[in-house]
C-alpha cells in the first residue's frame, strides 16, 4: 500500500488548477466552518504546499471524480482485491467457513438492544424490562462446554487433528500397524495435561468470581436496611456503601453522610487514574432530613442506554409528589460505577445499571486464547510434512504397482511413515514451556514474576510493538515539588530552606505590626526601614507566592476520627487537632496535593476547608480565616482554575489563579521570562502550573457576581455567557510565580526504555491522563530521546481537519507523535491505513485521553496493519482490555491493584523487569523450542527415512522395520531426556544479552525456525536414514535380525551425537541424560531377546559395525559444523570470543 502513496505527486498544470477548483468547491461548500477560513489560509501559500494537501490517496482520479466519491474512496481502494477461483483459493474458503460460523452465533446469542429506562427509587419490580443480574462473570466454559471446548482448542491445530485420525485408524483390523499403545498412550498424555491445566485455571476463575460476588452490601428496604449479595443487587435497589467499599454496580448518588453533600472516590480500576474523583448527590435528595425518607417520596430516575464512555452520562431525576414537581439534571459527577471505590463517608445510590451492562464490563473484553508464532510456524512445517508424507506414500505404491488392494497399501503406508510427523512434538513442546516458566518464576534478578499462561513463553523473544500505560507503570505516581520560579530567583530542593525563613520572617513582621500598631507604631517600621530594599522585595514576593499556592486550589484536609471522641469534643479541641500528625489531604488531582504539601513543608499549612471557608496556619500557630466567595473549576477546555477569597481580618478580597503556561500567558502582565522558563521546566520533565493574583475591590466584586448570578441563570448559552462573565475579571493579573512538580519515574525506567529501544522494539505509550502531562512523561522517561522533535497533533472532528492535519504530520520525519483519543478515532474513521502506516514509522507515539476500548482497539490494529507481535503492559483495570488483546500481556502488581496482573499473561512487580523477560528468558525461550521443535521433527524423519529405505529394498512391502517396543522406546526412554536437555542450551549469556540488547533485533526476523532451517535438517535427516539403513544392509551377513540390531544401535549412537552437536554451551545435566540414556539402551538390551540376538550383540563384529556407520553418518555434519563457525560464525560469537 504505501508504495501506492507518491509524497509529491508530479501533475500537468492543467491537472493541478483543476484540482484547485475543485478544493475550492469543496471547502467552500462546507459552509463558513472551519473549513472555509482553512482555505484562505492556504491560498496565501505557495503553489507547492497545494500538492501537500491532496488526499492522502494521492491518485489523479480521486478529485477528478465527484465530491461523493472523495468520500468513499480510501475505502473503495483497500477492498477491491482478488475476485472468483483464485479468491477461494487463497484463503476464501476460510473466509466463507467464518463468516458462516460467525453468523451462526450471532443467530444463537442474538443480543437484546439496550435501551434508555426509568427506574423508580426503591422499587424493583416496576422496571418494564428485564436487566442482566448483576453478577460478574470471567469464566470461559461452563459445565456443559468445557470439554468440548477444550477438545475444539486442540484438535483445532492439524498436528493434533492428524494424530487422532491416524490413533483412530488401529482400531480397523486391516490397518494395524503395532500395539495400540503405540499410538494412544502419547495422545492421551498430552489430552490429559491440558485438560488438567485448562481445569485448573478455570477453577481459579470460578473462585475469583465467586469472592466478588458474594461480597455482602446493606440494601434501604421499607423495612429497613437488609444485607444482601452483590450478585443479587437489581436495577431500582437502594444500596448502601460504606469508606474503603467496591461499588458493586452503576449507580446514581443520592446522599451521603458527608456535611457537604459530596464525596470522594477512587477509580483507578476504572480509567487507571489515581487520584480521588469528587462525586455531588443529588440535592433533592440529599437534603431529605432522614434516610428513610427516601421511601415517603415518589421520585425516578430517567437514565440514558448503557453505554461504553465512562466520562459522560446524560439523565434527570424527578420528583413527583412535590409542589411543583422538582426535575434535576444529572451529569456524570453524580454517578457511582461500578469497581470504584468509595474514599470518603458513606454513600447511598440508586442502582441504575447491573451486570453486563455497567461501565466496567462494556469496557472489558473476553479473554482469547493465545497460541504463539511458534506454534503457528510448527504447524505450517507439519503441513508441509503431511504433504512430503503423503507423496512418500504415492510413490511407494506406484512403485509397487498398484498391485492388488492398492489403496489399502496407500494407507498402510501413511500409517508406516506417520512417524514423519511425530506426537511428541507436543509433548516435548508443551513440557519446554513448563520448563520456561519455571525459569522465570526461579530468576532472582527478577523476583516475583509470575508465569499465568504457560502456552506462549516464546513470544516474548519475537516482540516489535511495546504499548504501556503511563500512569503507574512508567511513573510512581507521587508528586513531589521541585521547583518555584519567581522571574529573577529560581528555587531549586536544596534551597526550600531560604524559602521557609522568608515566609517565617514575613508572617513575624505582619504579626509584630499587628500588635505593634497597638502600642506605638514606631518601633516596627525602624527595624523594618534597616532592612536592606531588594531583601524586602523578594521576601514579600515570595510570600504572596506561598500564600497563593495555599489558597488557590480544591484540596481538603481529612482528619482521622480519633476512638471515643464525638464530633463536639474534636471540634472544641480544634487547635490541638489541627497540630496532630492524622491529617491526610484529599483532591482530585495529586499536583494539588504536592502544592498544599510544599506550602505546609515552608510553614503554612492548611487546616481545615469546607465549601464557604478555609483557614490556614502560620509559621508561629496563628490561624488565618478566608472565606471561599467563587470557585472556577478546572477543566480540560480552560485549563486552569481560579477562586476569589476575602481575608477575614483585613476584608481585603482577590482572584487568585493557576493555570497551565498556554492558557495564562494571554491573562498575565507582560513579561519576559514566562515562556522561556516554561521551556526549560518542561524539558526537565517538570508539569508546570503559573499562578496569578488580582486584588479586587468591594465594588468590583459585587458589580461581578450580579452578572455572574445572572449568567448562570440563563437558559441558552449558559456555558457560553458564564465564561464571558469570569473573563471579564482574567486580565491584566499580577504573575507571582511558576512552579515545577515531578511526577517520579519508576525505579530505572528510563534504561529499561532505552535498553528495549536498542532491541528494536517500538514504544507505544497509551494513557488516559491529560495532553501536557503524557508530553512530559515521554520526554523525562526518554520514551521521545532529547534530539527528537514531538509533533502534537492538533484536535480534529471531521475529515477535512484530519486529512489536512495528517498531511502537515507526513512531511515531519523522524519525530515523535502526539495524539488525543477523540482525534485518533476521528483518523482511524476515515484514514485508517494512512494513518496506521503513518504511526508505525514514528520512533515513538503516545496517545492520550484514551479508554480501556481504545487502547485495546490500537493492538488490534497494530496486530492487522503491521502483522507483527505486540506486548501489553499495564497495571490497572483499565489496561486489562489491551492486556488481553494483545499477543502477549504484562501486568505489573501496582497501586492500582491487582486486576491487571491477574489478567496479564506474566505478571511482575517493576517495569525494569521487562528488560530482563524480554532479552534474557524470551530470547531463551524462543531459541531452545525453535531447536526443541525441529529436533523432535529430524528425529522422526530419520526414522521413516530408515522404513523407506528398507521398504523399497524389500520390495515395497508395507512392513514395519522396528517392532512394538523399539519404536515407543526409541522416541521415549532412549532418546528422550538429551532431546528435552536442549530446553537448557544457550547461545548467549544473559550479561551479554543484557549488555548488547541489539542482538534482540535478529530474533524478530525469526530466523530461528524457518522453511530454510526446516530444510537443511530434512537434507540431514534424509542423509543420516539413508547410510544407517544401506550401511546396515551392506554389512549384515547371515540373518535378518542382525540388520535390526545394527542399525537401531546405530541411531540411537547417532541421535545422541546429534544432541551434542546442536548444544551451543553445555550445562552438566546435558551430560547425564547422555549417559543416562546410553545406559537405559545398553540395560534393555538383555530383555529384548525378541528383537534382538543377543550372542551377536556380545561380538566385536557388531561393535565395530556399529561404529562405522556411526562415524559416517555423523562425522560429516561435525566437520561442516566446525568449518561454518570458522566461516561465517553468527553475529554473537564476536561478542563472547
Amino acid at each position: 500500500m504505501a508504495d501506492h502513496i507518491p509524497l509529491y505527486p508530479v501533475r500537468s498544470a492543467a491537472a493541478v488548477a483543476a484540482v484547485n477548483r475543485k478544493r475550492a468547491a469543496y471547502y467552500s461548500a462546507a459552509g463558513p466552518g472551519p473549513g472555509a477560513d482553512r482555505h484562505s489560509r492556504y491560498q496565501l501559500e505557495d503553489e507547492s504546499a497545494h500538492l501537500d494537501e491532496m488526499p492522502l490517496m494521492m491518485s489523479e482520479e480521486g478529485f477528478e471524480n465527484d465530491e461523493s466519491d472523495y468520500h468513499t474512496l480510501p475505502r473503495a481502494r483497500i477492498t477491491r482485491r482478488k475476485r472468483g477461483i483464485e479468491w477461494l483459493v487463497c484463503g476464501g474458503w476460510k473466509f466463507l467457513c467464518t463468516s458462516c460460523c460467525d453468523w451462526l452465533i450471532h443467530v444463537c446469542q442474538r443480543k437484546k438492544e439496550l435501551k434508555a429506562r426509568t427506574v423508580w427509587l426503591g422499587y424493583p419490580e416496576k422496571c418494564e424490562e428485564k436487566h442482566p443480574r448483576n453478577a460478574i462473570k470471567n469464566q470461559k466454559y461452563n459445565v456443559f462446554t468445557f470439554i468440548p471446548g477444550v477438545l475444539y482448542e486442540q484438535f483445532k491445530f492439524f498436528l493434533n487433528l492428524y494424530f487422532l485420525v491416524v490413533s483412530c485408524s488401529q482400531f480397523v483390523p486391516a490397518l494395524k500397524i503395532g500395539y495400540l499403545y503405540t499410538y494412544w498412550a502419547p495422545l492421551g498424555f498430552v489430552l490429559a495435561v491440558t485438560i488438567m491445566r485448562e481445569a485448573i485455571d478455570e477453577f481459579r476463575r470460578f473462585q475469583r468470581d465467586k469472592e466478588m460476588n458474594s461480597q455482602l452490601y446493606s440494601k434501604l428496604t421499607v423495612r429497613g436496611k437488609v444485607q444482601v449479595k452483590s450478585s443479587d443487587i437489581q436495577v431500582g435497589d437502594l444500596i448502601i456503601v460504606e469508606k474503603n467499599q467496591r461499588i458493586p454496580s452503576d449507580m446514581v448518588f443520592l446522599r451521603t453522610s458527608e456535611k457537604a453533600g459530596s464525596c470522594f472516590i477512587r477509580t483507578d480500576q476504572l480509567d487507571g487514574e489515581t487520584d480521588w474523583k469528587l462525586k455531588v448527590a443529588v440535592s433533592c435528595t440529599q437534603r431529605l432530613p432522614a434516610l428513610g425518607d427516601l421511601f415517603s417520596i415518589n421520585a425516578y430516575v430517567y437514565a440514558q442506554k448503557p453505554q461504553l464512555d465512562i466520562h459522560s452520562f446524560e439523565g434527570t431525576f424527578t420528583r413527583e409528589d412535590s409542589d411543583p414537581p422538582v426535575h434535576e439534571s444529572l451529569s456524570i459527577e453524580n454517578t457511582l460505577w461500578a469497581s470504584t471505590v468509595v474514599a470518603s463517608g458513606t454513600v447511598i445510590g440508586v442502582v441504575i445499571y447491573t451486570g453486563k451492562e455497567t461501565r466496567s464490563v462494556m469496557n472489558t473484553s473476553n479473554p482469547k486464547n493465545k497460541v504463539g508464532l511458534l506454534d503457528l510456524e510448527l504447524n505450517q512445517l507439519t503441513k508441509a510434512l503431511f504433504l512430503a508424507l503423503v507423496a512418500l506414500s504415492a510413490v511407494m505404491v506406484t512403485l509397487q504397482g498398484f498391485v492388488g488392494p492398492w489403496y489399502r497399501n496407500l494407507f498402510r503406508f501413511l500409517l508406516l511413515f506417520s512417524y514423519i510427523i511425530p506426537i511428541s512434538l507436543r509433548v516435548n513442546l508443551d513440557m519446554g514451556k513448563a520448563a520456561y516458566g519455571w525459569m522465570i518464576m526461579r530468576d532472582e534478578h527478577i523476583p516475583g514474576t509470575v508465569v499465568r499462561t504457560s502456552t506462549i513463553p516464546e513470544e516474548l523473544g519475537r516482540l516489535v510493538y511495546l504499548l504501556t500505560d503511563k500512569t503507574g507503570t512508567l511513573t510512581q505516581n507521587e508528586m513531589v515539588f521541585k521547583r518555584l520560579h519567581l522571574g529573577t530567583v529560581s528555587y531549586g530542593t536544596d534551597t526550600m530552606d531560604e524559602i521557609q525563613n522568608h515566609v517565617i520572617v514575613s508572617y513575624s513582621q505582619t504579626q509584630s505590626q499587628a500588635s505593634g500598631n497597638n502600642a506605638s507604631s514606631t518601633p516596627p517600621r525602624k527595624a523594618q526601614s534597616s532592612a536592606p530594599k531588594v531583601r524586602k522585595s523578594v521576601s514579600s514576593r515570595i510570600h504572596e507566592a506561598v500564600k497563593a499556592i495555599a489558597l488557590c486550589h480544591n484540596v481538603t484536609p481529612v482528619y482521622e476520627s480519633r476512638a471515643g471522641g464525638t464530633g463536639e469534643t474534636e471540634y472544641a479541641e480544634v487547635d490541638q487537632d489541627f497540630s496532630d500528625e492524622n491529617r491526610t489531604y484529599q483532591a482530585s488531582s495529586p499536583d494539588e496535593v504536592a502544592l498544599v504539601q510544599w506550602t505546609e513543608s515552608v510553614g503554612l499549612t492548611l487546616v481545615s476547608r469546607d465549601l464557604a471557608s478555609m483557614q490556614l496556619k502560620t509559621p508561629s500557630g496563628q490561624i488565618l480565616t478566608y472565606h471561599v466567595l467563587q470557585v472556577f473549576p478546572f477543566t480540560s477546555e480552560n485549563k486552569r482554575m481560579g477562586i476569589v477569597v476575602r481575608d477575614e481580618s483585613t476584608a481585603e478580597i482577590t482572584f487568585y489563579m493557576k493555570g497551565a503556561d498556554v492558557a495564562m500567558s494571554t491573562i498575565v502582565q507582560y513579561n519576559d521570562w514566562l515562556e522561556e522558563e516554561c521551556g526549560n521546566m518542561a524539558r526537565e520533565g517538570l508539569r508546570t502550573l503559573v499562578v496569578a493574583k488580582k486584588s479586587l475591590t468591594e465594588e468590583q466584586y459585587q458589580d461581578f457576581e450580579s452578572r455572574y448570578s445572572q449568567a448562570k441563570l440563563s437558559l441558552h448559552d449558559r456555558a457560553l455567557k458564564v465564561a464571558a462573565v469570569v473573563e471579564s475579571l482574567e486580565r491584566e493579573m499580577e504573575l507571582l510565580c511558576l512552579t515545577g512538580v515531578e511526577d517520579q519515574l519508576q525505579a530505572d525506567v528510563r534504561p529499561t526504555l532505552e535498553m528495549l529501544r536498542n532491541a528494536g522494539i517500538k514504544i507505544w505509550m497509551l494513557t488516559g491522563d491529560k495532553l501536557e502531562t503524557a508530553t512530559c512523561i515521554a520526554k523525562s522517561s526518554h520514551l521521545v530521546s532529547r534530539t527528537q522533535d514531538i509533533h502534537v497533533f492538533r484536535p480534529v472532528t471531521n475529515r477535512g481537519e484530519a486529512h489536512l492535519e495528517l498531511n502537515a504530520f507526513r512531511r515531519k520525519h523522524d519525530c515523535a507523535l502526539v495524539i488525543s483519543g477523540d482525534s485518533l478515532e476521528v483518523c482511524l474513521k476515515y484514514y485508517e491505513h494512512e494513518f496506521v502506516e503513518l504511526a508505525c514509522q514514528c520512533p515513538a507515539v503516545v496517545c492520550c485521553r484514551c479508554s480501556p476500548t481504545q487502547k485495546a482497539h490500537i493492538v488490534k490494529l497494530l496486530q492487522q496493519h503491521t502483522g507483527r507481535r505486540t506486548c501489553a503492559v499495564g497495571d490497572g483495570g483499565n489496561d486489562v482490555s489491551m492486556i488481553q488483546a494483545a499477543d502477549c500481556g504484562i501486568g505489573i502488581e501496582g497501586k492500582e491493584g491487582k486486576q491487571a496482573s491477574l489478567a496479564a499473561d506474566f505478571s511482575i512487580t517493576q517495569f525494569k523487569h521487562i528488560g530482563r523477560l524480554l532479552m534474557v528468558h524470551g530470547r531463551n525461550s524462543y531459541k531452545r523450542s525453535a531447536a526443541l521443535g525441529q529436533f523432535v521433527m529430524h528425529r522422526g524423519l530419520i526414522i521413516s527415512t530408515m522404513q523407506a529405505v528398507f521398504s523399497s529394498v524389500f520390495y515395497f512391502a508395507s512392513v514395519p522395520l522396528y517392532q512394538g517396543f523399539l519404536m515407543v522406546g526409541y522416541a521415549t526412554i532412549y532418546t528422550m531426556f538429551p532431546v528435552f536437555s536442549l530446553v537448557l542450551d544457550q547461545d548467549v549469556k544473559p550479561e551479554t544479552a543484557l549488555l548488547y540488547p541489539e542482538l534482540y533485533k535478529d530474533l524478530t526476523k525469526g530466523r530461528s525456525l524457518s522453511f530454510k532451517t526446516f530444510l537443511i535438517w530434512v537434507l540431514i535427516s534424509i542423509y543420516q536414514g539413508g547410510i544407517l539403513m544401506y550401511g546396515a544392509l551392506v554389512l549384515f551377513e547371515s540373518e535378518f535380525v542382525h540388520v535390526v540390531a545394527i542399525s537401531f544401535t546405530a541411531l540411537i549412537l547417532t541421535e545422541l551425537l546429534m544432541v551434542a552437536l546442536t548444544i551451543r554451551t553445555w550445562h552438566w545435566l546435558m551430560v547425564v541424560a547422555e549417559f543416562l540414556s546410553l545406559g537405559c539402551y545398553l540395560a534393555s538390551l538383555a530383555f529384548l531377546n525378541e528383537y534382538f540376538d543377543v550372542a551377536f550383540i556380545t561380538t566385536l563384529t557388531f561393535l565395530w559395525k556399529v561404529s562405522a556407520i556411526t562415524v559416517v553418518s555423523c562425522l560429516p555434519l561435525y566437520i561442516l559444523k566446525y568449518l561454518k563457525r570458522k566461516l561465517s560464525p553468527p553475529s554473537y560469537s564476536k561478542l563472547t570470543s
